[in-house]
């Protein structure tokens, strides 16, 4: 057996540099390039192998969390067919990333983990950022990763790397177990050499296959979708991975099946299609939900049902109400008590759109599902041109960028009440015009996800909406943008404070109590709600601090500023970030409800009063077996 000496570190980027991914016959490198802060824990053994690796390419970034969130940006933008390698030192370095990676397994999206870890000898223990137990020596802060990674292991000797990398291959590239992958490496075993197999480093092409559905089960779908006079699709990220869209345009054609969407899968169709209800749940529009509410067959497409998409269990209210799952997965197919439909999206609807050729719902039914489609965008155009006082809504901001934004552009955010706005507002005009993390909400993810989805297509113009809140807690790559050359159009809105939790505080009876950024009451010694005075309120500056970054600035007071930057914007070539205020109380409406706990007892009587109002809406949950 011929073989190759070489460092633990080398082999594992020798090796996950011939790593491929085929689907229709189409095949692409899986890894496009290593993210990495260089420390103590991985600089001399992952540093060194990626170094002399030079068709690899190496990227800085100013944050681990943010490297994690920039490659999962990455594969959803690719539809999993790509992403990065992250690699860390001990300690901190490797924590920092527990946040995104939990993101990334939530939302099924493929990044591959390497963080440094103690020394495998214990001859130096305890090393630096190591923790610590009594009970075992066989225990670092990386174990913090065991319940957030789908494979996990930890490589103590060098020839393990023969038997873990297949692994991690085959659950990174696995469409039903895809998440994060995290492959701890001591740092002494790192630097050790080893002789290799010369044929382990040969390039390897993983066939990312379109599983078919079970024919009997896709009898009893055929079944159950002909005997329903009202269903619903609602289409998830599923529908978008599996590329799908075509195919489910032709289906819905062909049966005027309505379709709803959830954060993941918006977009499916083009906003102003016919066939097309918006957003559905919590976040959703009129016509989804009342859709919803009387639909008699809900197929869900791609779908986890994340309590959002079901309104907290309320959405479906039809005592015959039935289910039918569309999933690669057999977890998510099962949901609901539903029959489950295990298989590749787009295979399995191509199988359906033979199978229903004589069935069509009533016009009736699709005549009031085009009525809800054109009542809904008038109303999206009066929220679009909302004008009161010079002071901009929400609602405003994203019409401002929806109507400047080209079909291709991107639309990216994560967290706040942004998402909520957008899922309900935004007009699709083309399948990844609209990128939400949502299924984490992870405050932070924004830019730098801008970052990922804008080096996955640089043709593509990137807006990141983002609010001040998210904005502090995670700007950094900023910097790696810049850097890079990969330009971002950063919408920041400055609410003084956390504008989401803010208005559900006060939903809830709690009157927006530790929610705005002010100074401490020094007679309350707390930090106030809502109703305080302006000299209270922290002078931030946060269109100084994108500009300390390194980005291109322009600050906005009014609607006409708005659209001027966004003009401008469009012909500077670096990151570029639109800074506006924004009316922290002008909302847009909701039409579904969502479950957030509420005291039962409480000496504020806002708080009495929300609480029967939550005890009302707990009535309407449903459950499903």
């Amino acid at each position: 057996m011929k073989t190759i000496r070489l460092t633990v570190a080398q082999a594992v980027i020798k090796y996950l540099n011939q790593q491929y991914v085929e689907r229709d016959s189409i095949e692409n490198k899986f890894f496009a390039g290593c993210f990495g802060i260089l420390g103590h824990g991985n600089v001399a053994g992952m540093g060194q192998a990626i170094q002399q690796q030079n068709d690899l390419k190496y990227y800085q970034c100013r944050n681990e969390q943010s490297m994690v969130h920039t490659s999962a940006a990455y594969a959803k933008m690719k539809n999993r067919l790509s992403t990065f390698i992250c690699t860390t030192s001990i300690g901190p370095g490797a924590t920092n990333m527990l946040t995104a990676a939990a993101g990334a397994t939530i939302n099924r999206l493929p990044v591959l983990l390497i963080p440094g870890d103690i020394f495998a000898k214990r001859n130096v223990s305890p090393v630096l950022q190591q923790l610590e137990s009594s009970q075992s020596q066989d225990v670092s802060v990386n174990d913090c990763f065991k319940p957030i990674s789908k494979y996990w292991d930890r490589i103590n000797r060098p020839e393990q790397i023969l038997f873990a990398l297949p692994e991690v291959m085959r659950v990174l590239t696995s469409p039903s177990e895809t998440g994060t992958v995290t492959l701890a490496i001591p740092q002494d075993v790192q630097a050790e050499a080893f002789d290799f197999p010369v044929e382990f480093f040969k390039k390897k092409t993983w066939v990312v296959v379109r599983q078919r559905p079970d024919i009997s089960q896709l009898k009893k779908a055929v079944e159950l979708i002909k005997s329903s006079k009202k269903p619903l699709i609602i289409a998830g990220g599923g529908a978008h991975y599996s590329e799908a869209l075509d195919v489910l345009k032709s289906l819905v054609y062909q049966t005027n099946i309505p379709v709803a969407e959830t954060f993941a899968g918006k977009g499916a169709l083009k906003y102003d299609d016919p066939h097309q209800l918006g957003a559905v749940g919590a976040t959703g529009t009129p016509g989804a939900n009342i859709i919803s509410e009387e639909a008699d067959l809900v197929i869900g497409l791609g779908t986890r049902y994340s309590d959002f998409t079901t309104a907290s269990k309320t959405a479906f209210q039809n005592p015959d109400v039935k289910f039918l799952n569309i999933n690669v997965t057999e977890f998510d197919a099962a949901k609901h008590g539903g029959l489950m439909l295990q298989g590749d999206a787009k295979a399995t609807l191509e199988e359906l759109l033979e199978l229903l050729k004589d069935y069509q719902v009533s016009d009736h039914y699709s005549n009031r599902v085009r009525e809800f489609n054109q009542t809904w965008e008038a109303k999206v155009s009066e929220i679009y041109n909302y004008r009161h006082d010079n002071l901009l809504s929400q609602g405003e901001i994203i019409g401002a960028v929806n109507e400047f934004a080209d079909d291709n552009d991107v639309v990216l955010c994560a967290a706040g009440s942004l998402p909520g706005d957008l899922h309900k507002l935004w007009r699709t005009k083309s399948s990844k015009s609209f990128h939400l993390e949502y299924g984490y909400s992870c405050m932070g993810y924004e830019i730098a996800g801008g970052l990922g989805a804008k080096m996955a297509d640089p043709s593509r113009e990137i807006y990141v909406m983002v609010g001040d809140g998210s904005y502090l807690m995670l700007s950094q790559e900023i910097v790696s943008s810049i850097q890079e050359g990969y330009k971002m159009t950063i919408v920041l809105i400055d609410n003084d404070g956390y504008k989401s939790i803010g208005a559900l505080s006060r939903s809830l009876g709690s009157e927006g109590y530790g929610t705005r950024y002010l100074f401490r009451n020094p007679d309350s010694q707390k930090i106030e709600g809502d109703e305080v005075v302006s000299e209270a309120i922290l002078p931030i500056n946060l269109a100084d601090n994108a500009r300390s970054l390194g980005a291109h600035v322009i600050e906005c007071s009014d609607y006409n500023d708005l659209t001027e930057a966004l003009k401008a914007a469009k012909k500077i070539n670096k990151t570029t970030v639109i800074y506006t205020t924004c009316d922290r109380y002008q909302g847009v409406d909701g039409y579904g409800w969502w479950e957030v706990p509420i005291s039962e007892v409480s000496e504020m009587e806002t708080v009495n009063k929300a609480f029967k109002d939550f005890v009302e809406h707990k009535k309407k949950q449903k459950y499903y077996y």
